[in-house]
């Protein structure tokens, strides 16, 4: 039945892609202004539904963290769309002259995206503005753990759209899976790597091109010259917006050996200062589901029982979705927190002697999706960007590089797969058309056939070939 549903509406905008002209600026800007538009309306609504589907999720965190950087991105795409859309003239080699070569960027046709539970809004909202800007038919599936936001964000596109345009899917996993295996002419997905590997399968089955944004372990490093406590303040926000759950978020921070005592000390000091109590606590999110709760309570028993020091504000919470914020001192490297993306309030803190031992450490593992370093010397500023490698990078804070319009945002190996916002998702999701115009005159073709003297001269000129 499913299926045969999300085929109907797959089929109807792959038929509208293909007959009908590609969008111009102006209708781009009407479809990005009316989803801008909806968004504000319904900006309560929509973070009730996410506060519903989390069991208490913060609201200011919501419309900061979600509602405005996708209402600014719908904006700057609106703002830069003609620019954008401009043909790019390209140089044409002297011996084909006179000639002109240029690039239309036009669009793919139906772009599929499979948006996570953590960041439902903004995940969503953000690689479909950059589709929308591009002039394609998009399709939506959400997250099974946000069915409230996914039913609602369902409505209200059905209120403002028509399904030929924008169309969304809520559903389970099957519904996801089958959603994957369409054959989209793009399809996008946020999320774990583990799904990553199967959506990127279902999508070679189509030759689909995929964008992949997953996650990774991002670390925080604290240079010997950085204040600590403007370290703590960076970190601390960085880590605890959304208890943790940010693809983003600090995942390790590797501290001078002789700072971890003064780190930690400073690092609680500013978790109870934002959160005094956690129960009850509005600007503090829960976890998700039991099932990841269940996760964390885990991995904390695990460094537990390993005899690592384990610190927090207040005590543990085994017997509610809201964890408190915890450190943990110099964990084993084969332990859960550092095998896997944490996804909670917990950060692991690791000492080192020199910033060649904390360069290998990161280098160890698989590149991450984030790096944060905090230094005021430009040496060691350029030492770290030039020998550890992540997908994107703030320097002297935390999660602000994903918010920079300007900026591309994407993975590297393990932890993505291309890149979107602003131009670089508008040209993502673009088919950068090469045309090659002839001139009045086609010397090339005076060469041959038959191959000759000409030939021969032209190759010797202009290549050196004999």
């Amino acid at each position: 039945m499913i299926t045969t549903i999300l085929r109907g509406r797959f089929d109807a905008q792959f038929s509208a892609s293909r007959q009908m002209p590609a969008p111009d600026a102006s209708l781009r800007r009407d479809r990005l202004l009316q989803l801008q538009t909806l968004l504000i309306d319904n900006a309560d609504a929509l973070c009730t539904a996410i506060s519903a589907d989390f069991g208490g999720r913060s609201v200011s965190e919501t419309k900061l963290l979600e509602l405005l950087p996708a209402v600014r991105g719908i904006a700057h795409a609106r703002r830069k769309l003609a620019g954008w859309m401009k043909d790019e003239r390209r140089p044409v080699e002297l011996i084909f002259q006179p000639s002109k070569a240029w690039l239309r960027h036009e669009p793919l046709g139906v772009v599929g995206i499979i948006s996570p539970w953590n960041y439902p809004l903004l995940l969503a909202v953000s690689p479909l503005t950059d589709a929308l800007a591009a002039g394609n038919r998009v399709m939506v599936k959400p997250s099974e753990l946000t069915p409230a936001f996914s039913e609602l964000f369902a409505t209200l596109i059905a209120s403002r759209f028509d399904a030929q345009d924008i169309t969304v899917i809520p559903g389970d996993v099957e519904v996801a899976k089958a959603f994957a295996a369409l054959p989209f002419d793009h399809l996008f997905f946020t999320g774990s790597a583990t799904v990553g590997r199967s959506v990127m399968r279902a999508a070679a089955e189509n030759l689909t091109p995929v964008t992949l944004e997953l996650g990774g372990k991002s670390p925080a490093i604290v240079a010997e010259d950085y204040p600590l406590e403007k370290a703590v303040q960076s970190i601390a926000f960085g880590k605890f917006v959304n208890a943790g759950q940010t693809c983003i978020a600090p995942d390790y921070v590797l501290v001078p050996r002789d700072k971890i005592d003064a780190f930690a000390k400073a690092f609680l000091a500013r978790a109870e200062e934002a959160y005094p109590g956690v129960i009850g606590n509005e600007d503090y999110s829960a976890i998700i589901t039991d099932r990841h709760k269940d996760r964390l309570n885990a991995a904390l028993a695990e460094v537990q029982d390993a005899g690592c020091r384990v610190l927090n504000h207040e005590s543990w919470i085994q017997n509610s979705r809201q964890c408190a914020p915890t450190l943990v001192i110099d964990p084993p490297p084969t332990c859960l927190l550092m095998r896997e993306e944490i996804f909670g309030p917990i950060l692991p803190v690791i000492g080192y002697d020199t910033l060649d031992e904390a360069l290998a450490l990161v280098n160890s593992r698989d590149r991450p999706l984030a790096l944060y370093l905090f230094t005021h010397d430009r040496k060691v500023e350029e030492e770290v960007l030039s020998r550890a490698t992540s997908g994107g990078v703030t320097v002297n804070g935390t999660l602000l590089h994903i918010a920079q319009h300007g900026l591309p945002f994407g993975g590297i190996g393990p932890s993505g797969m291309g890149a979107y916002h602003g131009h670089e998702g508008f040209k993502r999701l673009s088919h950068a058309r090469a045309v090659y115009k002839v001139g009045p005159v086609n010397g090339f073709e005076w060469f041959g056939p038959p191959w000759g003297l000409l030939s021969r001269l032209a190759l010797r000129l202009l290549g050196g070939i004999r």
